[in-house]
C-alpha cells in the first residue's frame, strides 16, 4: 500500500476512475456529460484556488523566517513544481467554466453581463482576469524571481515583489469570484 500512495499518478488517476465510475453509476440530475465537464471544472478550481491559498497563506509569509541557506530548498524545487500545477489549474478551470456556460446555454449572456447572468457573468470575468494573471503576469515573473530565467538580483527583487503583489490581488479577487460561482449554481 505505501507503494501505491508513494506513487501520485497512481493515486489520481485511481481517484478518477473512481470518480468517473461514480459520474456514470449515480449521476445527479442533469446530463452525464455536463456533469462530468462540471466536475472536472471544479476539481480543477480547487486545485487553482487551493494553490493560490498556500501561495498567499503559507509560502509567501513564510518565506522571510526560512534561513538562506534552506530557501533554494523551495525557489528551486518546490515553487516551480507548484506554479506549473497553479498556472495549469487556472487553464483547465477557465476552460471547462467556458465550455459549461456555452452547453448550457448562457455564455454570451454571461459574459455581457445580463441581467439573467449577471451573477455568474462577474464571477467569470473575475476568473478570467485571475487566469490572465496567473499566466501574463505572475508565472513570467515567478520564471524572474526563482531564476528560472537570466535576471539580474535587482530584477529578481522587483518581479518577486510584482509576483506577490498579483498573487495578492488574485487571492482578492477569489474571494467574490467564489460568491459568485455558488450563488449562481446554488440559487
Amino acid at each position: 500500500m505505501a507503494k501505491f500512495f508513494g506513487n501520485l499518478h497512481a493515486v489520481l488517476g485511481v481517484g478518477l476512475v473512481l470518480a468517473l465510475a461514480l459520474i456514470a453509476c449515480v449521476p445527479a440530475n442533469g446530463d452525464l456529460e455536463q456533469q462530468a465537464i462540471r466536475w472536472l471544472h471544479t476539481f480543477f478550481g480547487i486545485l487553482w484556488i487551493g494553490l493560490l491559498y498556500y501561495f498567499n497563506f503559507v509560502q509567501i509569509p513564510t518565506m522571510p523566517k526560512i534561513p538562506a541557506e534552506l530557501k533554494p530548498g523551495v525557489s528551486k524545487h518546490i515553487a516551480p513544481s507548484a506554479l506549473f500545477f497553479f498556472r495549469w489549474g487556472a487553464a483547465l478551470t477557465v476552460l471547462f467554466g467556458l465550455i459549461i456556460a456555452f452547453r448550457a446555454g448562457y455564455l454570451m449572456d454571461a459574459l455581457m453581463l445580463a441581467e439573467s447572468h449577471r451573477l455568474i457573468g462577474i464571477g467569470m470575468w473575475l476568473a478570467l482576469i485571475m487566469a490572465f494573471n496567473v499566466w501574463f503576469v505572475i508565472w513570467p515573473a515567478q520564471q524572474k524571481a526563482l531564476g528560472l530565467v537570466e535576471a539580474d538580483d535587482a530584477t529578481k527583487a522587483a518581479a518577486a515583489t510584482r509576483a506577490m503583489m498579483f498573487s495578492r490581488t488574485n487571492t482578492l479577487l477569489s474571494i467574490p469570484m467564489l460568491y459568485a460561482m455558488i450563488g449562481f449554481n446554488g440559487g
